[in-house]
């Protein structure tokens, strides 16, 4: 198959812009922005995770986790329950309120990804997640051999970061 790359990063790009379409969806209801919506289900999901762990499974920046605490707590959708520990490993919980929401979430979401793999069989469906699954995994090792030989490269060559377009 001569195409794949355009079909693998095409069907990547469409089902990306299409899940951040139905998030920013969902969340108008709550007034609440699509990144709110991972920290609340996961929560929801978890019971209780510190900002560290929230960051790890969403594979978000810890700067957007931050905002997204930031504004949920103000609120009245999550709560801090230790003032003694460092603010990003303080574990984080629902609100009564911040539960009403995640309830519903998860509902809609079941619902979505049953509308979503409607016509898949569910031995299609393991073999689907097994195989993304499997190509996320070597795309992430190819990352990291990107990432090995970047930092190699700026090792052996320290003024060459002072002169690196992104540090522009």
């Amino acid at each position: 198959m001569e195409e794949r790359f355009e079909m693998f990063t095409l069907l990547l790009t469409s089902i990306s812009r299409s899940i951040h379409k139905i998030k920013t969806e969902e969340m108008a209801e709550f007034n609440l922005k699509s990144s709110h919506l991972s920290c609340i289900y996961y929560l929801y999901k978890n019971k209780s995770l510190t900002a560290k762990e929230l960051c790890d499974i969403c594979e978000e920046d810890k700067a957007n986790i931050s905002r997204s605490i930031k504004h949920l707590e103000e609120n009245g959708y999550l709560s801090c329950y230790s003032k003694t520990q460092k603010r990003y490993q303080c574990p984080l919980r629902l609100t009564e309120r911040g539960i009403q929401v995640g309830k519903k979430i998860s509902e809609r979401l079941e619902q979505i990804m049953e509308s979503a793999s409607m016509h898949l069989r569910e031995e299609d469906r393991e073999a689907m997640y097994r195989s993304l699954m499997l190509i996320s995994e070597n795309l992430q090792q190819l990352c990291e051999k990107y990432d090995k030989k970047k930092s190699k490269f700026f090792l052996k060559n320290p003024l060459r970061r002072l002169k690196s377009p992104a540090n522009s």
